[in-house]
């Protein structure tokens, strides 16, 4: 009975099962045509933007088309126009975002000028991505290093002249300012040599004023490898492309194998004119000379209303902007010109800038200079604003952490200051003062085998550390045999200074060539209440490095003496700070601070970047104390009571 049952139940199945299988069999559709996914035209819907961009090839004189994106608010009538010229991508550089927003869509540093209803243009230099015409780095101005007859100067008159004309840009009142950071900024001060009538207001932002000097590529005289990979990146293409890799993760060792040039050779740099240029003009030679902007703007000082930034901090360009305020002061130009000088590292003043590495600021004070400061200046003279009320300098006291407005600066040099720099001796066993000590002496070997770095090991300049390398603890090579450190004792009162330090150094070595870097370097209590790991922190205010073969010429290097004192005299960069009690001033000197500076090989040689591996040698240095040779820092040290200078708010 159950098998029957099963036999009769297995039979229904299967005649199911070949009832649905001939029922699908019979009503399966004819194959389908196989077609792309992707549709012959995809047309994104126009978003109701609050604005309108559009793309120019505005003509130069020589009829160069440069690459132009125009932003203009929906509705802008008699608007002013912000104007920058770049060689990092105007059409990136004005799309933050996709978005109908026109706050959102331009860079955070834009918002001021946004929701002041300014028009916002960006521009491609010749011969970078979008436009025409052949890229030169930091193109000279027309004259014997730029036969042709355009440069940045006449670009910016082309642009604005252009921007300015009713039949191009009717929305605009005929107004223009011009802003930018780093190499935009270079941008801003070569317009300002024969401004446009046009242009109304400046802020040149940690400009490129002096490559060789004291911004991107060397500083006097020691060249810097931080910056090297910008090369490959900025001149090996029209638009972007692959930086050069440097090899393995630790760039102390990757750099450690030879000379620069070397290694520029290894990774293709031979290819490219600007390294064959940088090859060629390692001394402070014509070629550097006479593009060096701070002398340019002091023999062609403009009547436009300028405002010169500079990050006390600034790991890149830290030299351009104070020098050529300084340049212009010489020449009674301060009626125009503003600096300000924040706590920020390079281009921070288009980030946040609440702080830097481990210490905080009091608020954002990239905002606060972007709000309070440029965009009432830009107000002033673009919109017939209200007085911007801008103080003669600006200056973020460090050691106080607040700003300090100054109807004066500096308040201490070297010369043409009511208050002559002072002082700050090196001494025996390590102790530094302000009075002068016995005759001594104190040696170290200088190995360039074992370079001192520049930030604990491993270094490599993508790890994150570049930004703030400037504010690293200088414990890392405090008690190296190679790094001579000298402090005072504990303050017992603040000790302020407001200016430029200048090392005053006197040494012989058993070389033939040498690099000094002097530190001068807040030490912290041991014990910090409010944050324990700022214990014993070193804070370097101010340091810089000088390659000793320029020390009598930075245009025709000579050999150094083996064994016969010289004298070492070099500035080192701005700063306004009070050493508060429970601290302790100290000095650090040293000979090489590498991988961010090329080694000397302390052999001289007529070129540091071909020197041979057999060139590099280690040499003892000899720091001399007290005297007529006496070493030390000299500080621009003032009373800490400073309001007799300070600006009213």
């Amino acid at each position: 009975m159950i098998r029957s049952f099963l036999l009769v139940t297995l039979s229904a199945c299967a005649l199911s099962s070949a009832s649905i299988t001939g029922a699908a069999e019979t009503a399966a559709p004819k194959s389908a045509p196989v077609t792309s996914d992707i549709p012959d035209k995809f047309v994104i819907p126009e978003l109701n933007a609050d604005y309108e961009k559009r793309v120019e090839m505005i003509p130069m004189r020589d009829g160069t088309r440069l690459y132009t994106v125009i932003v203009v608010p929906k509705g802008a009538k008699n608007a002013p126009i912000v104007l920058t010229r770049t060689p990092y991508n105007a059409r990136s550089r004005a799309n933050r975002k996709d978005s109908p927003s026109m706050l959102s869509t331009l860079p955070l540093s834009d918002e001021i000028f946004v929701k002041d209803g300014y028009i916002r243009v960006y521009q491609d230099i010749r011969g970078k991505y979008g436009s025409e015409g052949d890229y030169i780095v930091n193109r000279p101005p027309v004259g014997p290093l730029n036969p042709t007859k355009v440069d940045h100067t006449t670009d910016a008159w082309d642009t604005i002249d252009w921007l300015v004309n009713k039949k191009n840009l009717p929305q605009s009142n005929g107004r223009v300012g011009m802003i930018g950071s780093s190499y935009e900024g270079f941008t801003v001060v070569m317009a300002l040599l024969n401004p446009h009538p046009a242009l109304k207001v400046a802020a040149p932002e940690s400009p490129m004023i002096d490559g060789w000097m004291g911004d991107d590529w060397f500083h006097h005289g020691a060249f810097r490898l931080a910056n090297i990979a910008w090369i490959g990146g900025q001149t090996g293409y029209k638009g972007e492309g692959k930086v050069p890799s440097t090899g393995g993760y630790d760039d102390y060792d990757n750099f450690r194998t030879g000379s620069a040039n070397d290694w520029a050779k290894k990774v293709g740099y031979d290819q490219l004119p600007f390294w064959q240029k940088m090859l060629k003009h390692v001394a402070y030679d014509e070629f550097w000379q006479q593009q060096a902007l701070d002398k340019l703007v002091a023999a062609n000082p403009s009547n436009v209303p300028t405002l010169w930034e500079q990050g006390l901090w600034d790991q890149e360009d830290m030299y351009g902007a104070i020098m050529s305020w300084e340049a212009l002061k010489a020449k009674g130009k301060m009626g125009n010109n503003f600096l300000v000088m924040g706590p920020w590292r390079h281009s921070q003043i288009n980030r946040e800038g609440r702080s830097l590495g481990p210490f905080q600021w009091d608020g954002d004070t990239a905002a606060q200079f972007r709000e309070e400061m440029v965009l009432p200046f830009f107000n002033q003279y673009l919109k017939d604003g209200p007085p911007a009320k801008l103080p003669a300098a600006a200056i973020y006291n460090t050691g106080e952490n607040h700003w300090d407005r100054f109807t004066t600066w500096p308040l201490a040099c070297e010369s043409g200051c009511q208050t002559p720099l002072t002082p700050i001796y090196v001494g025996p066993e390590g102790r530094l003062g302000f009075g002068k000590p016995a005759p001594g002496k104190t040696s170290y070997i200088s190995d360039p085998a074992k370079p001192v770095p520049h930030l604990s090991r491993p270094v490599n300049f993508g790890d994150g550390r570049w930004g703030d390398w400037l504010v690293s603890d200088q414990r890392h090579v405090d008690g190296r045999p190679d790094v001579l450190t000298f402090q005072t004792d504990v303050l017992t009162e603040p000790v302020r200074v407001s200016g430029a330090p200048m090392a005053n150094i006197f040494a012989q070595i058993t070389g033939s060539d040498v690099d000094f870097i002097v530190k001068l370097i807040d030490v912290y209590p041991a014990e910090v209440a409010t944050d324990p790991k700022m214990g014993g922190y070193q804070l370097a205010i101010s340091q810089d490095i000088f390659r000793g073969r320029y020390r009598d010429s930075f245009s025709n290097p000579t050999a150094i003496p083996s064994g016969v004192p010289q004298a070492y005299k070099f500035r080192l960069p701005t700063v306004n700070h009070v050493f508060q009690p429970g601290h302790r001033i100290m000095v650090q000197i040293q000979s090489s601070q590498f991988p961010l500076y090329d080694r000397n090989p302390q052999t001289f040689v007529p070129n540091i970047f071909l020197a041979k591996p057999e060139d590099y040698k280690k040499q003892e240095v000899t720091i001399l104390q007290g005297g007529s040779t006496a070493s030390s820092v000299l500080l621009p040290l003032v009373p800490v009571d400073q309001s007799a200078v300070m600006a009213r708010q």
